[in-house]
């Protein structure tokens, strides 16, 4: 394992004058110079990448922990999907909505029978399904429930994450989120994370919908209080208003199951998709609902140009039978397990909690020993990348193509940075 050695990252970092334009350095100031600064990364730049593992421009190895935040489930470089890929941008790429191309029938069938449903509405970010769910909901509300005009309303979480347009960070409660990014759009109200008594207070008759996340991972990958999640759909059926899950980060096997919901045998009136629905290869997302709620789109109401693309189709649709396996659910079964044993051997000793739910975990660090920045540069010094979030929280989702042997490696350096932290 090579032990890497931190390079500034500070805006408008200057390389050492006659600097080869390849090293670290260089890229690092380029992209602080010309790239707008809404990111913090870790001072390490990567070139190639293949299974858990990334190499630097320097040829250092990292094994990759975070799996841009569970969207490289799969590994960086997956065979499959990458044979599907190239074979696709060899004959169609992009079409439009405004015609029919072969790649989006299939992906969409195979999409809708893994999550259950009638339909799907594919998009590409996050965000865009996230928003895609918002706009639905309430038309369904309007349409279907017959809510009153204008007055829709969305019940949300507090500590949620769903995406940072101009709409999603209104009901975010993160400062830095919200910021003078004013004003915010109405209709939503926050209630605490897991507090079905206050969901039930929250909900009136121009309630539409309840978005959450099954599990948290911004926040630290926390998981609700037992038995909140049959309680909210039993909730929403009885009132009435759609159970929208935001499985963006929790889905597609990363928590050992299909869809973080399965954990507690609950099925959403809406599964909100995207991260590992690409593959890791190409911004693939979707909502997935019964007819009775995605029939209230119509032709004009909604769209995107490259939404439900042939390339994004074949893509994900490569996904999808990958998921059909189950082999992928129950990797993160057995190496979460696994990982999850390790992590709490190291409570006292720099940890304070552990929370894992497959191959997810959020541990948060002592902070009078170190930041969760601190702990992901240690981390980073030898050869583990990982991401911080809250202060002394860090976050590890590792590919589920991951071995053994890797979630040792990554139990044993924390401890080695723990245990550097505490001479």
């Amino acid at each position: 394992m090579t032990t890497t050695t931190a390079v500034s990252s500070a805006p408008g970092t200057t390389p050492p004058e006659g600097a080869d334009p390849g090293s670290t350095a260089s890229h690092i100031a380029r992209t602080e110079t010309h790239a707008a600064h809404n990111y913090h990364p870790l001072p390490v730049v990567l070139a190639s990448g293949e299974g858990a593992w990334v190499t630097d421009v320097e040829g250092n190895r990292y094994l990759d922990c975070l799996a841009g935040y569970s969207a490289l489930n799969f590994g960086h470089g997956h065979p499959r999907l990458v044979a599907r890929a190239a074979a696709q941008l060899q004959r169609l790429t992009l079409t439009s909505r405004a015609f029919f191309n072969d790649q989006l029938g299939p992906f969409a069938q195979a999409l809708a029978e893994l999550t259950g449903k009638d339909m799907v509405l594919p998009m590409n970010s996050g965000a865009e399904a996230v928003e895609t769910a918002i706009k639905v909901s309430r038309k369904w509300g309007y349409q279907v429930k017959g809510v009153a005009p204008g007055t829709a309303k969305i019940i949300t979480m507090h500590g949620n994450f769903h995406g940072r347009t101009t709409t999603i960070v209104s009901f975010s409660d993160d400062d830095e989120a919200t910021a003078d990014y004013g004003p915010f759009t109405p209709g939503f109200v926050s209630v605490p994370y897991g507090d079905i008594d206050a969901v039930a207070a929250a909900i009136d008759d121009s309630t539409v919908a309840v978005l959450f996340e099954p599990i948290q991972g911004e926040g630290g990958v926390v998981v609700p209080t037992e038995g909140f999640l049959p309680a909210l759909r039993a909730l929403c059926t009885e009132r009435n208003v759609l159970m929208v899950a935001d499985e963006i980060q929790s889905g597609l096997a990363r928590t050992g199951r299909t869809f973080a919901c399965d954990h507690d045998d609950v099925v959403p009136d809406v599964y909100v998709l995207g991260k590992a629905l690409g593959g890791g290869l190409y911004p693939v997302s979707a909502i997935a609902a019964d007819r009775d709620v995605l029939d209230v789109v119509r032709p004009g109401t909604h769209g995107s140009t490259f939404g439900g693309n042939p390339l994004a189709a074949a893509i994900g649709h490569e996904v999808v039978q990958l998921l059909a396996t189950g082999e992928f659910q129950e990797r993160a079964q057995v190496l979460g397990a696994r990982l999850e044993k390790g992590l709490r051997e190291l409570i006292g000793t720099g940890l304070v909690a552990v929370r894992v739910r497959g191959l997810w975990a959020g541990v948060d660090v002592d902070p009078s020993l170190l930041t969760g920045r601190q702990v992901c540069e240690g981390l980073m010094r030898h050869g583990i990348l990982a991401k911080d979030t809250h202060g002394s929280t860090v976050r590890f989702a590792p590919p589920l193509v991951a071995t053994e042997s890797d979630i040792d490696l990554l139990v044993t350096t924390l401890r080695t940075v723990l245990e550097e932290a505490r001479r």
